[in-house]
């Protein structure tokens, strides 16, 4: 029997989409590796390459490209619910908030609203935490919702991402998705 070949002419079937549904048990490690499988799920779904370092002695959790090179990213979740925000700590088990020399992107996962926050590590600063509130407008809480859902600053310039203002344009070529804020979300 001969092996077909390929005929880039004939109609090929539909891409399909691979669901991870990340379980863990209550307990802190667990709750971050279950993040970062989601992590990983949902940064693969929408094209980008990502690796996985090597054991847990690093202080960034991947290394994700799209095309603008490899970018460390850190990434933590939230669960609780509490005073109308939830809250992640920004810094590692040392207790240390991460740099910019160590990581590139600080990503947050809120679990119960599945909601990605994308932010640069510049704009943590020097916070041992941040807060999200995902159910208000206001600015003076609200300092991280323009980084919702932003995984364009993933597949940008350095000069892009440390911009304070919004975009005018999208700021990626590469991804369907646009970020919360986008002037082209439709």
């Amino acid at each position: 029997m001969r092996n077909k070949t390929h005929n880039s002419n004939q109609p090929q079937p539909p891409l399909t989409s691979i669901t991870i549904h990340a379980v863990a048990e209550p307990t802190r490690k667990r709750r971050g590796e279950a993040a970062e499988a989601a992590f990983l799920a949902r940064a693969t779904h929408l094209g980008f390459t990502v690796c996985l370092p090597w054991g847990d002695s690093n202080r960034y959790d991947s290394v994700v490209e799209l095309e603008r090179g490899f970018l460390r990213v850190q990434v933590k979740s939230a669960t609780l619910y509490a005073e109308t925000r939830y809250r992640v700590k920004t810094t590692g088990a040392s207790g240390l908030v991460y740099t910019s020399r160590e990581i590139d992107f600080f990503v947050a996962y809120v679990v119960p609203e599945n909601i990605w926050y994308i932010i640069p590590i510049q704009a943590v600063g020097s916070r041992k935490g941040i807060r999200f509130y995902p159910h208000t407008r206001r600015q003076s809480r609200a300092m991280f919702e323009k980084y919702r859902e932003a995984w364009c600053l993933l597949d940008s310039c350095l000069s892009v991402r440390l911009r304070k203002s919004l975009p005018r344009r999208c700021r990626s070529k590469h991804l369907e998705i646009r970020c919360a804020l986008c002037p082209q979300r439709g």
